[in-house]
C-alpha cells in the first residue's frame, strides 16, 4: 500500500522536494544531504542561503549526522501543542546550505503525526522551511498550498497542520534564550 509517507519517502530518496503539513505551518522539504534539492528549495522560496534552514525529525537519532551535542545533553522532546526549534552545535557533515552563515543549526523533534511518519519512513531528518516565497504569506490550507506550489514541488503531502497555530518558537539549546516566540 502506498501511503502518503511512502510516496513522500520515494520522492525524497529520488532527490525530490515535497510540500507538507507541519505542527503549525505548511513546509517545503527535502533530504538534508542532497545539496541539489536544498538549492532547489532555496530557489523556490527565493530565500537567501545565508539564513539557513531547519531540520525536523521524528526522533533525535535522525538528527545525529547533522548535530554534535555536548556530553550528557539531550535534545528536548516536543512540548505538546507548542513546537520548539532548537539552535544546536553542528557536525562536520552540516553544509553551509543547511546552516547558512550561522555557527549552529536549527533542529526540531516533531509531534505532528504526518511529519513523524515521513521521517520514520525515509529514516532521516528532513529540511523544514515554511511553504512561502520569502517575505510573503505562508500557504494557509491544502488548496492554497497546491495553487502556489503544485508546479514547483514533486509531491504535496495531503493533510492539515497541527497541533500548533503558527511557526515554532526558536531557542538556543545551550542558554535557553528565545530568538522567536511561537504560537500556541
Amino acid at each position: 500500500m502506498n501511503t502518503p509517507a511512502d510516496i513522500a519517502a520515494k520522492v525524497l530518496r529520488s532527490g525530490g522536494v515535497i510540500a507538507y503539513p507541519t505542527e503549525g505551518v505548511f513546509g517545503l522539504g527535502c533530504l538534508p544531504g542532497d545539496d541539489a534539492a536544498v538549492k532547489r528549495i532555496l530557489n523556490i522560496k527565493k530565500r537567501d542561503a545565508s539564513k539557513g534552514l531547519i531540520l525536523i525529525a521524528a526522533n533525535a537519532s535522525q538528527l545525529d549526522p547533522w548535530i554534535t551535542l555536548p556530553d550528557n545533553t539531550l535534545l528536548p522532546k516536543p512540548v505538546e501543542n507548542y513546537p520548539i526549534t532548537w539552535i544546536v552545535p553542528i557536525s562536520s557533515k552540516t553544509t553551509n546550505l543547511i546552516r547558512g552563515n550561522n555557527s549552529g543549526i536549527a533542529v526540531r523533534l516533531t509531534d505532528n503525526s504526518i511529519v513523524q511518519s515521513i521521517c520514520s519512513t525515509v529514516e532521516s531528518a528532513i529540511v523544514a522551511t515554511s511553504a512561502n516565497i520569502s517575505g510573503q504569506s505562508v500557504a494557509k490550507d491544502q488548496s492554497d498550498l497546491s495553487r502556489q506550489f503544485k508546479d514547483l514541488v514533486d509531491y504535496i503531502v495531503p493533510g492539515e497542520c497541527g497541533p500548533a497555530s503558527g511557526p515554532s518558537e526558536i531557542r538556543i539549546l545551550a542558554t535557553g534564550e528565545i530568538l522567536r516566540r511561537g504560537k500556541k
